[in-house]
C-alpha cells in the first residue's frame, strides 16, 4: 500500500486506445516525470484534478513515445482511494510496453493481478461483493449479466446484507444491555418478540439464498438439455440456435450417440446447450450409453427443451419420460411445423398438463426461434429480472449466507427450547460474523486473496 503501482489496463492486444494506469502516493509525481503538456504555463501538478490534458509521453531519456491524453485524481476521490493517474495512448502493444517501462523508471512498480481493485477494497471504496461484481462485469457475456453486475457493483448486495446485519446488532445490543445491567430500567425482551425479529432476518437470508441459481445462470449461463425421441429434430434445433451445422442431421434414427455440448447466446441469454441422444429403448450398446448420458443430462440441467415431432403421434416411450418434466423449468417445442400435424388435441393436452409453456417451430426452416427465446426467458425468470436487486453471484457468497441462515435457525431453536439469552446471542453473533465475512469486513486474508486472484493485471 506504500508503493506506487502501474500497469497496462487494456491488455496487450492491438487496439485503437491503450491505457496506462498508476496508483499510489507518488502517482502524480511519476506522471509528471514521463508526461509533458503541449500547452499552458501551469505546471502539471498544479492543474485541477480530473482535467484531461494533451501532451507527450516520453521515456527516462526524454525520447518521445507517444502523443496522448493524461488525467489524474487526488485521494480519496479516485477508484482506488489513492492518488491515481492514467495515460490514454494509442493502442500499440510495443509503445504501451515502452511506456510502462518509463513508469517503472520514474518510480512505480508493476501492479499485481487485481491490485488496483484490491486497494479500492482495502481503502473502503467498495466491499468484497462489489469487488466480485467488477470481475462479473468484465466477464459478462450478455446484457442481463452486465446489468446484474452493475447492480451489485452499485452496492445492492452490501445494502441488503447491512440491513440484516444491523437488525442482528440491535438485538445483540439489547441482549447485552439486559444481561450486563440487570439493575437498570431496561425493557426486557419477550421470547415471541425475539423469535419474530430473528425469524424475519432468517427469512430475508433464505430469500437471498434462493437467488443463487439466478446469479449462477447470469454469470455462467443456463445449463440446458435438448431432449426428445430419435428424429424429433433435436440436432436440427441445436444447429438452428447455433446458426451453423454443429450436429449431424439425417433421417436415420439414433444418429446422435453422445451428448453434444455448446455454449450459445440466445437474445440476452447464455445457454450451455446439451444435445442428447434420443430417449428410447435400444439393443445397440453404444446407443444405450448415449441414452444413459441423456438421462443424466436431463436430471442435472436447469432448463429442459423437450422436442416433440408434431408430424407423428406420441410414442409409449415419450409418455414414459414425460412425467420426469413435472415441476422442472421446461419448454415444450412442437417441431416440424412444415409437415402435416399428427399430434391430437388430447395428446397436446396431456403434454400441457405436465409442461404448460410451449412453442411451435420448424427447426429445419429456422422459424419460431424468437418465440422460443421469449418462452425460455419466461421459464428461467428473466422476463421480470430486476438488475438492482441483491443476487448471490458465487459460491463464496452462498456459503456465507448459508452459514448465517443456519446460525439464525439454531438461535430460533434455542428460543423454542427455552435456552437463555446467552445461548441465543451466541447464535446471533455467529450469523453476524458470517455476514461480515460476506462483505469483507471480517474476511480472512486467504478469502480475500481468492477473490482477487481471479482479476487480470491492470484492474
Amino acid at each position: 500500500m506504500t508503493d506506487t503501482i502501474a500497469a497496462i489496463a487494456t491488455g496487450y492486444a492491438r487496439t485503437a486506445i491503450g491505457i496506462l494506469r498508476i496508483s499510489g502516493p507518488e502517482a502524480r509525481q511519476v506522471l509528471a516525470k514521463v508526461f509533458t503538456p503541449f500547452a499552458g504555463k501551469t505546471p502539471l501538478l498544479e492543474r485541477p484534478a480530473q482535467s484531461l490534458i494533451y501532451g507527450q509521453l516520453h521515456d527516462a531519456d526524454g525520447a518521445v513515445l507517444d502523443n496522448c491524453l493524461a488525467t489524474f485524481s487526488v485521494a480519496p476521490a479516485s477508484y482506488t482511494g489513492e492518488d491515481t493517474a492514467e495515460l490514454q495512448c494509442h493502442g500499440s502493444p510495443t509503445m504501451l510496453a515502452a511506456g510502462l517501462e518509463a513508469l517503472f523508471a520514474a518510480g512505480a512498480r508493476q501492479a499485481k493481478a487485481g491490485e488496483f481493485t484490491r486497494r479500492a477494497f482495502l481503502n473502503g471504496k467498495m466491499d468484497l461483493t462489489q469487488a466480485e461484481a467488477v470481475i462479473d462485469l468484465i466477464d459478462a457475456e450478455t446484457v442481463s449479466a452486465a446489468k446484474n453486475a452493475v447492480g451489485q457493483l452499485s452496492g445492492a448486495m452490501g445494502k441488503k446484507i447491512d440491513g440484516i446485519y444491523n437488525q442482528l446488532v440491535d438485538l445483540l445490543a439489547h441482549f447485552h444491555a439486559v444481561l450486563d445491567y440487570p439493575d437498570e430500567d431496561i425493557e426486557p425482551f419477550e421470547a415471541e418478540e425475539i423469535a419474530q425479529s430473528v425469524g424475519k432476518a432468517a427469512q430475508d437470508l433464505a430469500a437471498l439464498r434462493a437467488t443463487y441459481r439466478r446469479g449462477k445462470q447470469l454469470t455462467q449461463g443456463v445449463p440446458c438439455a435438448i431432449v426428445g425421441r430419435p428424429n424429433a429434430g433435436k440436432s436440427s434445433l441445436l444447429n438452428a440456435i447455433l446458426g451453423y451445422d454443429r450436429a449431424i442431421v439425417t433421417d436415420i434414427p439414433g444418429t446422435t450417440r453422445d451428448v453434444i455440448e455448446e455454449t450459445v447466446r440466445l437474445g440476452d441469454l447464455t445457454l450451455r446447450l446439451s444435445d442428447t441422444a434420443g430417449l428410447r429403448q435400444s439393443d445397440d450398446p453404444i446407443e444405450q450409453i448415449g441414452v444413459e448420458r441423456s438421462r443424466r443430462a436431463l436430471e442435472q440441467c436447469d432448463l429442459i427443451l423437450a422436442v416433440f415431432d408434431e408430424s407423428r403421434p406420441l410414442t409409449p416411450e415419450e409418455r414414459e419420460w414425460l412425467p420426469q418434466l413435472s415441476g422442472r423449468a421446461a419448454v415444450v417445442i412442437y417441431n416440424k411445423q412444415d409437415l402435416p400435424p399428427a399430434l391430437t388435441a388430447e395428446e397436446k393436452a396431456a403434454i400441457a398438463a405436465v409442461v404448460p409453456v410451449s412453442v411451435s417451430i420448424s427447426a429445419a426452416a429456422g422459424t419460431g426461434l424468437a418465440e422460443l427465446t421469449e418462452a425460455i426467458r419466461q421459464v428461467v425468470g428473466l422476463s421480470h429480472f430486476d438488475p438492482t436487486a441483491a443476487i448471490i453471484a458465487n459460491a463464496r457468497q452462498l456459503e456465507c449466507v448459508t452459514a448465517a441462515r443456519r446460525s439464525l435457525g439454531e438461535g430460533i431453536e434455542a428460543l423454542a427450547a427455552g435456552e437463555t439469552l446467552d445461548a441465543v446471542s451466541v447464535c446471533l453473533e455467529q450469523a453476524a460474523d458470517a455476514l461480515l465475512t460476506l462483505t469483507g469486513r471480517r474476511a480472512s486474508a486467504e478469502a480475500i486473496d481468492k477473490v482477487f486472484e481471479q482479476f487480470c493485471v491492470g484492474k
